[in-house]
């Protein structure tokens, strides 16, 4: 049986959110805030903390800004959902064949599908933190969750140089954000478009 692009998708945010889940979920009921230990050297670490919502740990304005960022992410998961599925029909004429432009390209192309379902898994699992977690671990109403992450790439940990001007003998650590899965989805999903997919939106771009 046949299984229809649209169909794939969901099925790849599907796969992509619940694993998310999972390992959020994994970690939040066996760690403690704070907790972390190595999985590959020094390098490689999960490092259990939770954020107000924002990627990377960042905050926004207290409890209003909290309601207004997950009112926020709603709203875009929703664009985006409807974003693709205009995409998905752009993409089939009626016989349910990929058209064509003019000089045989794909009019949308299917990583254009693919990078914009791995920002809107990204987007959803946060989501689902923010809506639930404070409700299923009881230490917030609904829509007031903490996002937990827990990947930490800490790729150099050492010292400036005593004799470098400002900074000598401070610490210099890179990378130092700590995120989730979601996170990751978003990420990966925004460079691939800009950076495989460009032609695309400014084809789109000069059409209107």
């Amino acid at each position: 049986m046949k299984v229809s692009e649209g169909k794939k998708l969901i099925l790849l945010g599907m796969i992509l959110v619940v694993f998310d889940q999972v390992v959020k979920i994994l970690v939040k009921t066996n760690m403690e805030i704070g907790d972390h230990f190595n999985v590959i050297g020094n390098w490689f670490q999960i490092y259990f903390i939770e954020n107000e919502g924002m990627a990377f740990g960042m905050k926004f304005g207290g409890t209003v800004g909290k309601f207004l960022l997950s009112l926020f992410r709603i709203g875009l998961f929703a664009l985006l959902c409807w974003w693709i599925a205009s995409l998905v029909k752009k993409r089939f004429d009626s016989e349910g064949k990929v058209v064509l432009k003019e000089d045989g390209r794909q009019k949308v192309p299917e990583g254009v599908l693919v990078g914009l379902t791995l920002i809107t898994a990204g987007a959803f699992g946060n989501i689902l933190d923010c809506l639930f977690y404070g409700i299923m671990f009881n230490y917030a109403p609904f829509m007031f969750g903490r996002v937990v992450d827990m990947l930490y790439f800490p790729l150099i940990d050492t010292f400036w140089p005593q004799w470098m001007p400002f900074v000598g003998g401070e610490r210099l650590l890179f990378f130092a954000p700590v995120f989730n899965i979601a996170d990751s989805c978003v990420t990966i999903g925004a460079l691939y478009l800009i950076f495989f997919q460009y032609r695309f939106f400014l084809s789109e771009d000069k059409k209107q």
